[in-house]
């Protein structure tokens, strides 16, 4: 058979089978989108934002230097972001791979004979050059749908690699505000514990002018060693703190330089909504979606297993087989082939409708995805308005809170208060002091997992 009739009979059994299908590209599916972001404050259905936080990058949002530093040395030096980058080269070398599928095998294998009878000089010396090729034509997509698969791939590992890097970033930036956090409230319990203290001698002053009893006095160094272990707690987290940072710098455990709470700007302008179009950045929404696409090729490729496969392998040898003298002759030699499956044992029917199932498992992972996507947002807006409401009401209540310390010491010293509401009003100080201290957080904490909600801003 020769290569026209094997062209002719693939065209014969391409048009018998109507497989137009096999060529299809991947078309983005309808996904449920409306209404997957609640406003954080009248509870609407769907946010109609108009600003362009979810656009920031990171250097925008995370403006405190020393982080930036922190942030720059993660991402040189996290071993996971390290090992996602090769990721992303192992398979940029699939889907070069891929692309040469197209191309033909070629193999050379020379060999010689050398035929001897006893102590005879040789007889007979045989040598050939052999070069091999084999050419599978896609005709039914085959080789197509698997090099669209890999390159599907490529962009879902890409995808998390990203995505890898807006963890990375955002993990290193709630880490450095959770130590300015600490920094801050053990500077609030270092002051209260001179206030304690300061209360504690008081007591024991007016206990040897016998204007107060020894239980006061008891009472006001148990509050004074109470606030004691608050600072040791305290000091136990910054440590603590410090070595997961240190962690995700992909250094040993160790100090970590930074700046304070207070000093902290970062973007508020997106209280008032946010685009649900601001989704198309987040990486594992896409990375999602590249593996959905792969799953439709790869539903391809098992439908493109049923169709005959055609393959034209040619051969030549140089060679001197033909006698025993030189010199030797080229000879040349085509085959085609074209195999038709017929009875697989139920494989390929197994195969075509194991690949329509994985293509329906990630439509719904990558459904789920999305909405996973908008409940993040949604927390991450309700989480930042609540905590700057709270914060504002905790304001007023350290003001009176601290007139009420004030005003019932000067009553003690007078023998018009007792000694409990002295300890109790300096307690209710500071606790209210450190609760607006983790609402401060609460709100930068926020504007972090908004970041990353979003996607990690532009890349």
């Amino acid at each position: 058979m020769n290569k026209t009739n094997i062209i002719i009979i693939a065209l014969a059994a391409l048009s018998l089978t109507g497989c137009k299908s096999l060529y299809g590209n991947y078309n983005r599916p309808s996904v449920k989108t409306s209404g997957i972001v609640r406003d954080p404050v009248d509870d609407k259905a769907t946010l109609d934002g108009a600003n362009d936080f979810g656009n920031l990058p990171w250097r925008n949002v995370f403006t405190d230097p020393q982080l930036q530093q922190l942030i720059e040395k993660a991402l040189n030096n996290n071993p996971d972001l390290l090992n996602a980058t090769l990721n992303v080269d192992i398979a940029e070398q699939q889907v070069k791979a891929a692309n040469l599928s197209f191309l033909p095998s070629v193999s050379l294998a020379p060999s010689g004979t050398i035929s001897q009878f006893g102590s005879n000089a040789p007889t007979k010396e045989i040598y050939t050059l052999p070069i091999a090729a084999s050419w599978e034509i896609d005709l039914f997509g085959k080789l197509r749908s698997s090099k669209k698969a890999a390159q599907m791939t490529l962009m879902q590992v890409r995808d998390y690699k990203v995505y890898a890097q807006t963890n990375l970033i955002s993990g290193v930036a709630n880490l450095y505000y959770t130590l300015l956090m600490l920094d801050r409230q053990n500077q609030i319990v270092t002051d209260m514990l001179g206030l304690t203290k300061n209360t504690w001698d008081v007591m024991k002053l007016q206990m040897e002018f016998g204007r107060a009893r020894s239980t006061s006095v008891q009472s006001a160094e148990a509050a004074f060693y109470n606030v004691q272990t608050q600072a040791a707690d305290i000091r136990r987290q910054i440590r603590e703190t410090e070595n997961s940072l240190s962690l995700l710098l992909g250094e040993p455990a160790q100090m970590i330089s930074r700046g304070s709470l207070d000093g902290q700007t970062l973007p508020n302008n997106f209280s008032g909504g946010v685009d649900i179009q601001l989704l198309s950045n987040r990486a594992d929404v896409h990375a999602n979606e590249m593996a959905l696409a792969q799953c439709f090729y790869n539903v391809q490729t098992a439908r493109s297993r049923f169709y005959p496969s055609i393959v034209i392998s040619p051969s030549g040898a140089w060679t001197n087989n033909g006698g025993m003298v030189n010199p030797g002759k080229m000879l040349l030699n085509v085959v085609g082939s074209l195999t038709q499956p017929v009875f697989m044992r139920g494989q390929l029917i197994a195969g075509l409708r194991v690949a329509q199932d994985k293509y329906k498992q990630a439509y719904n992972t990558w459904q789920n995805c999305i909405l996973k996507a908008g409940s993040e947002i949604s927390n991450a807006l309700v989480a930042y308005n609540s905590a700057d409401e709270k914060e504002r009401l905790r304001q007023q209540q350290i003001n009176v809170l601290k007139k009420n310390v004030e005003q019932v010491q000067m009553l003690y010293k007078q023998s018009s208060s007792t000694y409990l509401e002295v300890i109790t009003a300096q307690q209710n100080l500071l606790n209210a002091e450190i609760s607006q201290v983790k609402e401060q957080f609460t709100k930068i904490q926020s504007i972090v997992n908004l970041y990353k909600a979003l996607g990690g801003g532009a890349k």
